[in-house]
């Protein structure tokens, strides 16, 4: 199994959802898109073996992915959907309240590069309740980073380690993140990421909205920020049109293309592993 197949617990998510418990997923035939993107679903740079299946989100990533030469390529919908089918939303505990924002984030190949005070101002003047700030753990250990979202009175946290070349995947940060999502009314990000989509399919109204920060030697293949902004201008702002999001964001997650668990099984490789491993 390719490594990024594990990321964010992905593998698991889909094991689960297929009957197959909560152990170690089983190889999956092919690479399943593990970010929301704007090119032909696998990472720029992204080592692929010919022939191999991508597992893609979404029709509109398929066409991408077709149009730069791609053709085993197959839409299954995001892990999140999938996760949001096993977790259908129950009585909140409480009233859904404050936002979570997300800032963009860098990972261990690349670091970003903005001004993380100006952005907390900028939030300030803008969210009416509480906030959670969710760093992703690159940040997150990075103490002066946390330190000024802490000393601005924000609660900060974690989803958990994505994990990198098999080790160390935390399987339940989606879980943990769809957990955050339903606590909160608001989801907001500097930038249109996963996050901002899963938080819409959770409930949540979005914004995005300050400055998108440069994530050092940003691969400009398929345009960047200036065309995120450009494509999905009806996403950006501190608030935006709720129907129109949900829409996009069913889109763009490929939520009407969740397979059944006997589906999936069979596009993953797994149609002949249900009875040995359902049961453990």
């Amino acid at each position: 199994m390719h490594h990024a197949n594990h990321f964010y617990g992905h593998a698991h998510v889909l094991a689960r959802y297929a009957g197959l418990g909560d152990g170690h997923p089983p190889r999956i035939n092919g690479y399943v898109q593990h970010g929301w993107n704007i090119g032909d679903g696998l990472a720029p740079g992204h080592p692929y073996a010919d022939r191999t299946p991508s597992l893609l989100w979404s029709e509109q990533t398929r066409r991408r992915a077709w149009s730069v030469g791609r053709r085993n390529v197959v839409v299954i919908g995001a892990p999140f959907v999938y996760l949001l089918a096993m977790r259908p939303e129950e009585p909140p505990e409480s009233e859904r309240e404050g936002t979570i924002w997300y800032p963009f984030h860098g990972w261990e190949g690349q670091h970003v590069r903005g001004d993380h005070r100006e952005l907390i101002a900028r939030i300030r003047d803008t969210e009416p309740g509480p906030v959670t700030v969710c760093l992703y753990w690159h940040e997150f250990r990075m103490r002066r980073v946390r330190r000024l979202y802490e000393n601005a009175g924000f609660r900060v946290i974690c989803h958990g380690y994505r994990g990198h070349w098999w080790k160390d995947t935390d399987p339940y940060f989606l879980d943990k993140q769809l957990t955050e999502l339903r606590r909160h009314r608001r989801v907001a990000s500097n930038r249109l990421t996963s996050a901002i989509f899963y938080g819409i399919a959770a409930g949540c109204e979005p914004a995005v909205y300050g400055d998108p920060m440069v994530l050092a030697n940003e691969d400009p293949t398929f345009g960047g920020t200036a065309r995120v902004r450009r494509q999905w201008p009806e996403l950006h702002g501190e608030a935006v049109d709720l129907p129109t999001a949900v829409a996009t964001a069913r889109a763009e997650l490929g939520t009407d293309h969740r397979c059944t668990p006997a589906e999936l099984r069979e596009l993953l490789g797994w149609a002949n592993l249900q009875e040995e491993r359902v049961d453990h």
